[in-house]
């Protein structure tokens, strides 16, 4: 199994184009690299690709990856979008693939209930293409092709957003995927609030977890008067502190650590940052777009 990640940052990317932070402007002054926004591109055989999540950079991610490219038919090698919720930055770009023959769309049912009933992303992208949804049941296999399976487990969360509170199965969920002839297993956690004991059993042991990497400090976005929430009450466990996810990751007998969805303001994103090497002395890696992991 091949993951690639076609985009490393939180929504916005990085730098964020109407943020002046200190992150930002050292990235625009070329001492940290550019990111996209969240998303990544698994198969099992190089042919078939599925993409998790569908950023609003979609299109420039699949140009920066000749693997993504169509053939001369116009027959493309993704064969389908699995959401890990419905927030913007993570479907909005399936409005960009709406010149497909088809899109198959793997969701929950909230997930689903949300782009066609709150957002309307669905109900406008089936203007210009066929959707088949294929329900995504937490807790079930699903075969996607070649030896290549997942299962989807709930990620709990409270938090409020545009769409409206709420707690309710399947609003966020993150992957376990499966390589069935090496059995080499990769979890991919871009939104988590909670490191909770059920998440431990999804977590534990596998060969390479990427996992929410937003913020890494709980008062970060706080502290530079960007916001007046905490990381936790927008949905996301930290990096540091206490009962953070640096703290919390080492128990869980993870192969490999790798963080993803970093928001813009994340020191972590440079690369001589004093937290960086923090990472680098725990072991743990930041991801950036094109990275590439073999399980």
């Amino acid at each position: 199994m091949l993951l690639r990640v076609l985009g490393s940052a939180a929504g916005g990317g990085s730098p964020q184009w109407n943020c002046g932070c200190p992150v930002c402007a050292a990235v625009r002054s070329r001492a940290g690299l550019a990111r996209t926004q969240s998303s990544v591109a698994v198969s099992a055989d190089r042919r078939r690709w599925f993409l998790i999540n569908a950023s609003p950079d979609v299109r420039t991610q699949i140009e920066a990856f000749p693997g993504l490219h169509p053939h001369d038919d116009r027959t493309t090698p993704v064969e389908a979008v699995l959401l890990t919720d419905a927030e913007l930055d993570h479907t909005l770009g399936l409005l960009l693939l709406r010149e497909a023959r088809a899109l198959r769309l793997y969701a929950t049912p909230a997930v689903h209930k949300t782009l066609s009933d709150g957002s309307g992303i669905l109900r406008t992208l089936e203007r210009y293409c066929p959707v088949e949804w294929r329900p995504v049941v937490p807790g079930v296999d699903l075969a996607l092709a070649d030896g290549l399976s997942c299962q989807a487990f709930d990620v709990p969360t409270v938090k409020h957003d545009r769409f409206g509170a709420g707690v309710e199965h399947g609003r966020v969920v993150g992957y376990r995927l499966t390589d069935e002839r090496s059995g080499g297993t990769l979890v991919y956690l871009p939104g988590v609030q909670s490191l909770t004991p059920a998440l431990h059993v999804e977590i534990e042991g596998c060969a390479c977890l990427l996992i929410d990497g937003t913020c890494w400090r709980d008062d970060e976005l706080v502290r530079l008067g960007l916001a007046r929430r905490t990381s936790r009450q927008m949905g996301h466990l930290p990096i540091d502190g206490p009962d953070g996810s640096l703290a919390q990751l080492p128990s869980l007998g993870v192969g490999r650590t790798i963080f993803v969805h970093m928001n813009n303001t994340n020191p972590i994103l440079l690369e001589d940052a004093p937290e960086r090497r923090t990472l680098a002395e725990s072991g743990m890696e930041v991801a950036m777009d094109g990275l590439e992991v073999q399980v």
